[in-house]
């Protein structure tokens, strides 16, 4: 398509409002169908299908039918006017792009290839070496700043993060803090982060807000420290930079070189030869070195250009894609001379070669609040829930939220979506993150397609007040605590809400203004019991509803909810979820989130579960349950949590969980007041759960009394992360648990290990990164021979009381990065340096960056 085609564009225009008015007549009319639950299970099948099948039923209110037959009339007409202007726009054919999972499934097989890391950094040696050298200099002073500066997208978080995570600066440092900064400042959010982070002492800051005002009003509450504190901050403009520090001289990230630009080019181009220099063949060699050139040095350019290319396969691919830099908008620009042109236009250019059906995902990125990390899970859902992917009968198989996670891939892969952090199994991805520029993009895209509309409510004014004339989606960025909303939006689909919970109160008046709404999220903490107004299930488009409270009580009106496919709840006490949930036949993924866990009224017990539920946490395991064998129906389940009553109801509840083939993650804990009376019997089924990979056991475990095995030789191999709480085994339970090949996490909770001794031998735990060990009261003596957890990155011990010395051979774990401990009496002091005496302990863990010490 071509962008500077004005005429196009605005048939374009057109055709997208008309299809927003079309969907808006589709989906009032579902409410006002007389047969809504067999209409939404045809609808799957094509809307004017499900139309057809109920025709006779529609006649019973022929002034609706009427109505509805204008209107499709009046989109004919349109379309046939718009049709008829298109022949005037030249159209290439060459943007087939679907949504559908049968499309993603074709494209998982045409190209896959591993995310690009962050350690992927080109060039960053020298401006290391200058900023560890203004870290490391000791200055009696307050408030001494290091400031990076330099253009966007030239890399100045990429270093702070570099220089954060260095050994020496971990060393050096007796805590440190990571803090991102928005545009949007809020110097009493900043701060409230730093004081969750860190005892004050060092403060680290990340994309300090542009204005001298906001620097002024940060300082005076940042402590003046001790000698050599530091604060590190990155900035565009260097005249905030020397405004901060006169002392300081900012140090400012020149360009790359050309052979640098390159070697960076060809590891995003060909990920999968990065480490070969002349992986770009020759007959490319010359179109990528020019278009290289055009982006002037600037790594973010080159990393989105490069994210592009590796989607081309063939020269004449590589051909249009350099017709399109040289001839574009991109023609003689270069950043040094126009800011951000010959960036603006690349990022542009991978957008639109994006396949139409990722565009829609790709913009609603731009949705979160600068700097945002987003959660994998709930973007994917959220996604689902706009429509952005839809389900498709010829590949059924393959689940929506799998085709979600591929998009999610697909994106990363073309640089236009960074990675944050990997999951537990440390192949996938658990969060991500928009570059700001990247976000602005976004930003811009979506207002020219009307997708959605970021308020932010001015500090003196908190109504918000709604209107028709706004996009269909909604997203309110509050910067005061009280947030009203006013006004109607008849034809408003999400209403996205990011807000602090401790800050903001949202005010809706009435449900029936928002009767086409598929996404919710609300937050109320100003009451102690919520109950949710009944008026909730006039939402019978809602597909995603997100609530958090105190206590929530919800009305059984929420069996309306017809299309309702994600429910989280998050509270503090209780949660009151009535039977008719569990009949909601679209319903996939249901999650109760308790800030103190899982408890007797923070769960639920259905009658009858949804056969397509994939999520589920947390749920009551009763005799009925049992009975009507509930869980076998559920194959496509991947996440389940459970409190049992009944110590006889484990096996059969383990057989019944055996046969689910996608089964990922499961929690089990007996009632809160039977956890120390009760006991597991025979665990032995769990070892034929072959793709379980996150295990979570609270409650004794019977141990046998023979000894003639571990009682926890029935976990299977493929478990990455296991956490064992109040599980009161007699027998050490390492000897076991280092012999699993795929364990990454251990955690070991309060009484998990009443014993007093515990060996990690040598070449144990093969791909162990971290353990947590909690109250295990009666460990006195913990041994760690050479060569066992060669890969442990970080250790955390708290309250093991009578645990005296830190073992010998945590000198042997040259990977350890950060050691905690919390409540050990007398260990800190043995491991400390004082006065320049070291402790007796110290050579044990001298290699470590980071110790953190807090008693009691």
């Amino acid at each position: 398509m071509c962008v500077d085609n004005k005429l196009l564009r605005d048939r374009v225009s057109k055709i997208r409002d008309l299809v927003y008015d079309a969907e808006d007549v589709i989906d009032s009319f579902i409410l006002e169908y007389p047969h809504q639950g067999d209409f939404l299970k045809a609808a799957r099948q094509g809307f004017f299908h499900a139309v057809g099948k109920r025709f006779t039923s529609i006649f019973t209110k022929p002034s609706h039918l009427h109505r509805t037959g204008v209107e499709i009339k009046k989109f004919q007409t349109n379309l046939e006017s718009i049709s008829r202007s298109l022949s005037a726009c030249k159209i290439p054919a060459d943007g087939a792009g679907s949504s559908s999972i049968s499309s993603m499934q074709q494209q998982k097989i045409r190209r896959t290839f591993s995310h690009v890391e962050e350690e992927d950094v080109v060039s960053l040696e020298v401006s290391t070496k200058d900023v560890l050298a203004q870290l490391m200099t000791d200055e009696d002073r307050p408030h001494a700043v290091v400031s990076i500066v330099g253009m966007g997208g030239i890399g100045k978080t990429t270093l702070a993060k570099k220089v954060y995570k260095h050994v020496d600066v971990k060393r050096h440092f007796d805590c440190l803090a990571w803090v991102f900064i928005s545009q949007q400042c809020n110097p009493r959010e900043v701060l409230l982060d730093i004081l969750m982070k860190v005892q004050p002492s060092e403060e680290s800051f990340d994309n300090l807000n542009e204005n001298r005002e906001d620097w002024d009003i940060l300082k005076p509450a940042l402590p003046r420290g001790r000698k050599g504190s530091k604060i590190i901050f990155t900035t565009r403009n260097k005249d905030v930079a020397l405004y901060a520090d006169p002392w300081h001289s900012p140090i400012v990230l020149p360009f790359l070189t050309d052979d640098a630009s390159w070697k960076l080019f060809i590891i995003k181009a060909f990920p999968r030869s990065k480490t070969d220099p002349h992986a770009c063949p020759k007959a490319f060699e010359k179109l990528g070195r020019e278009m290289v050139e055009k982006c002037g040095g600037l790594p973010l350019a080159i990393v989105v250009l490069g994210g592009l290319l590796a989607t081309k396969q063939t020269q004449g691919q590589w051909e249009m894609v350099h017709r399109n830099i040289l001839q574009g908008p991109l023609k003689g620009l270069q950043p040094q001379g126009h800011q951000y042109g010959a960036v603006n236009s690349i990022l542009a250019l991978s957008y639109n070669d994006l396949p139409y059906h990722l565009k829609p995902c790709f913009l609603y990125l731009g949705h979160y609040p600068e700097d945002w990390e987003i959660s994998k899970k709930e973007l994917v859902r959220l996604w689902i829930a706009e429509g952005f992917i839809s389900p498709s009968p010829e590949s059924r198989e393959m689940l929506m939220e799998d085709a979600g996670y591929q998009i999610l891939d697909e994106l990363i892969n073309r640089s236009l979506v960074q990675l944050g952090r990997r999951d537990y199994t440390g192949t996938n991805v658990k969060t991500c993150r928009l570059h700001d520029l990247l976000r602005d993009l976004c930003i811009d895209k979506a207002r020219e397609d009307n997708l959605f509309e970021i308020v932010q409510p001015p500090s003196t004014e908190p109504d918000v007040t709604l209107t028709e004339s706004m996009p269909r989606r909604i997203v309110i960025h509050p910067s005061k605590r009280y947030v009203c909303l006013k006004g109607e939006h008849m034809k408003l689909r999400s209403l996205l809400l990011f807000q602090d919970e401790k800050l903001i109160e949202l005010h809706i008046p009435e449900c029936k203004n928002f009767k086409l709404l598929r996404v919710l999220n609300l937050v109320r903490m100003d009451v102690e019991e919520w109950h949710v107004s009944s008026e909730i299930g006039n939402l019978h488009h809602l597909r995603y509803l997100k609530l958090k409270s105190k206590d929530i009580i919800l009305p059984r009106a929420i069996g309306k909810l017809r299309s309702l496919h994600t429910l989280y709840l998050s509270h503090i006490l209780r949660v009151v979820i009535p039977d008719v949930l569990f009949e909601l036949e679209r319903l996939r993924h249901i999650v109760l989130r308790g800030k103190f866990g899982v408890g007797d009224e923070r769960y639920m017990r259905p009658r009858l579960i949804s056969k397509d539920i994939e999520t589920l946490k947390y749920i009551t395991v009763n005799e009925e349950l049992i009975q009507d064998k509930s869980l076998l129906r559920l194959s496509n389940l991947q996440s389940l949590g459970m409190v049992l009553e009944r110590a006889e109801d484990v096996r059969p509840i383990l057989m019944s969980l055996m046969k689910l083939q996608r089964l990922a993650s499961l929690y089990m804990q007996f009632k809160s007041d039977l956890t120390l009376s009760y006991s597991y019997p025979d665990l032995e089924p769990l070892s034929h759960c072959h793709r379980l990979s996150k295990l979570t056991l609270k409650g004794k475990i019977k141990e046998d009394p023979q000894g003639s095995h571990h009682v926890l030789t029935f976990i299977p191999p493929s478990i990455a992360k296991l956490t064992l709480i109040f599980c009161n085994m007699k027998q050490d339970p390492m000897g076991v648990l280092e012999k699993l090949p795929c364990l990454r996490i251990l955690k070991l909770g309060v009484h998990a290990y009443e014993g007093s001794k515990m060996i990690c031998s040598a070449n144990g735990f093969p791909q162990l990164h971290s353990l947590e060990m909690n109250y295990l009261h009666h460990l006195k003596e913990w041994v760690i021979e050479e060569g066992a957890m060669p890969h442990l990155r970080s250790l955390y011990l708290e309250g093991i009381s009578n645990l005296k010395k830190i073992p010998r051979g945590l000198r042997y774990i040259t990977t350890l990065q950060q050691l905690k401990l919390s409540g050990l009496h007398g260990v800190g002091e043995r491991i400390k340096v004082i006065d320049g005496r070291e402790g007796e302990d110290f050579y044990k863990v001298r290699h470590v960056p980071q110790v953190d010490i807090f008693n009691w």
